[in-house]
Formats: C-alpha cells, sequence, structure tokens
C-alpha cells in the first residue's frame, strides 16, 4: 500500500469521525432541548413573566430576573459600543504599525480568551470598591462591558479589513479625508460585519454568570430595579437559584426560564445573520 493510499485512507477515517462526533452532539442537544422543553413550556405564561419572585412554586416568576438582565443589556451596550468601535477604527485606520501597536493587537486578542471571572475580580476592585458602585447595575455592566470589549474590537477590525481596497482608494481620488473616507465609506460598506460582531459580544454578556456573583449580584431580589445603582440579578443566576432547589416545580419554573433565555440569545442571532446578509447583498 503506497503513501497516497494510505493518506487518503487516513482522511476518509477523520471524516466519517467528525461526522460521528456531529451526529452525536446533535443527537445529545437535541435530547437535552427536548427534556428542557418538556418541563418548561407548560410553565411558560404571561404571569409567569411579570410576577416576582417567590419561595412559593406557582407563585414565581421571572420579573426581576429579566429587568435586571434588560438594564445590564442596554448599559453594557451604551458603554462598549463606542468604546469598541472607536478602538478597533485607530487600532485599523490610524495608529503606526510598529511593534507597540503589534503588542497592543496581541494583547487584545488574547483578552477575548480570558475566563470571564478574571473580569468579575477586576470588575469588584475597581467599580464595586475604588469607584464605590456596590453590588450595582452600573459595575455589572462596566465589568461585562470589559469582558466583550475585546471582542467588538477583534470582530470590527475584521470587518474593516474586509472592505475592499478600491472603495478607499476611490473614496482618496475625489479628495476625502481621512475621516470622510471612515466615516461615509468603511463604516457603512463593513455594518453588517459589525453588527454581527457586536450582536454575538452581547449574546455572550447576557448568559454570564460569574462575573456578576464576584460583585456581589443577588440570587433573590424581591423588587425590580429602577435605576443603574440598584441591586439586582439576572436570568442565568436566577436559573442557578431554582436548579439548586429541591422541589421538582422549580426545576421546571428553571426549564421555562431557560427556554425564555434561549429565545432571547437565538433572537438577537438572528437579528445579527439578517442584517449580515443584508448588508452583504447591499454592497455587492
Amino acid at each position: 500500500m503506497n503513501n497516497i493510499t494510505k493518506n487518503r485512507l487516513k482522511n476518509n477515517a477523520f471524516k466519517v469521525w467528525g461526522i460521528a462526533c456531529t451526529l452525536l452532539g446533535l443527537v445529545l442537544l437535541a435530547i437535552f432541548i427536548g427534556s428542557i422543553l418538556m418541563d418548561g413550556l407548560q410553565r411558560i405564561s404571561w404571569e409567569f413573566i411579570t410576577e416576582l419572585p417567590s419561595r412559593f412554586v406557582d407563585q414565581g416568576g421571572i420579573f426581576t430576573a429579566l429587568m435586571g438582565s434588560v438594564w445590564i443589556l442596554v448599559l453594557t451596550t451604551f458603554i462598549a459600543l463606542p468604546l469598541g468601535i472607536a478602538a478597533a477604527i485607530y487600532l485599523e485606520e490610524y495608529s503606526k504599525k510598529n511593534k507597540l501597536s503589534s503588542l497592543l493587537e496581541i494583547n487584545i486578542s488574547n483578552l477575548a480568551g480570558v475566563p470571564s471571572i478574571i473580569y468579575g475580580l477586576l470588575g469588584l476592585e475597581i467599580f464595586a470598591r475604588i469607584m464605590q458602585m456596590g453590588a450595582s447595575i452600573l459595575a455589572g455592566s462596566f465589568t461585562l462591558a470589559l469582558l466583550i470589549l475585546p471582542i467588538i474590537i477583534v470582530s470590527t477590525r475584521e470587518a474593516i479589513k474586509a472592505v475592499p481596497k478600491s472603495i478607499r482608494d476611490a473614496s482618496f481620488a475625489l479628495g476625502a479625508s481621512k475621516w470622510q473616507t471612515v466615516y461615509h465609506q468603511l463604516l457603512p460598506a463593513s455594518f453588517g460585519g459589525i453588527l454581527t460582531g457586536i450582536i454575538l459580544a452581547l449574546s455572550r454578556a447576557v448568559g454570564e454568570t460569574a462575573p456578576l456573583i464576584v460583585i456581589g449580584a443577588l440570587a433573590y431580589v424581591p423588587f425590580a430595579p429602577s435605576t443603574p445603582m440598584d441591586q439586582f440579578t439576572v436570568l442565568p443566576i436566577q436559573i442557578f437559584n431554582w436548579i439548586s432547589m429541591p422541589q421538582h416545580g422549580f426545576e421546571q419554573n428553571a426549564a421555562a426560564a431557560i427556554i425564555i433565555l434561549l429565545f432571547i440569545t437565538f433572537a438577537m442571532n438572528g437579528i445579527a445573520v439578517y442584517y449580515r446578509n443584508r448588508w452583504q447583498k447591499k454592497f455587492k
């Protein structure tokens, strides 16, 4: 048997192994989601969404956790978006290409892989203690903004890089300045990719638990937050709290909350895919 035949057999074996692992993963995922749907769909109702948490199974709702997640998501967006996009534009279009910028780019890429609990410890020291924000929504939002900033910066730079060089050259040839080219040509042309990166980053933020627990987010809050300085809880923490309860009814509540969290995540990812495809067709 020659080497070419051996290599083909190895490649075929790897393909079969990859297909088998993929199918096994899909089956396990289907079983997991199916069990959640069986337990959770019967519990989802308007009252479940609008009721406050309770120690009684049938009276507990997710309103405080849902509002906490909404507050966190909105504030994190307002904090991270301008900083991340501005940093990406500067690094890609304005910074000088030297050793310092290369080191900075490598560190930003590495920060995207840092465990989220490290950001929680950083947020606890800087925002909760030094800046005296305490265990507030604002402290949690700043912490999650730090968590997703590297993702936004990297995805925005990649989207800007993907814009054809001819668009830049045509803009400069017509007498546009650097900023006019960036603002009127590069950002609109790369908007689909930028939006995709932003929504994927926010999807990660909405499902994070460890950083928020570290800064002091509570498992039980008897009121919905009304200001950025209020104490809070979020859906993942509420889900964890219910799963730890011994009664089966709380497991059903947790399954219903998981379905709602999955719906939010899938909706955000669907919006990202839709706008990415729409902008790609527009600029073809």
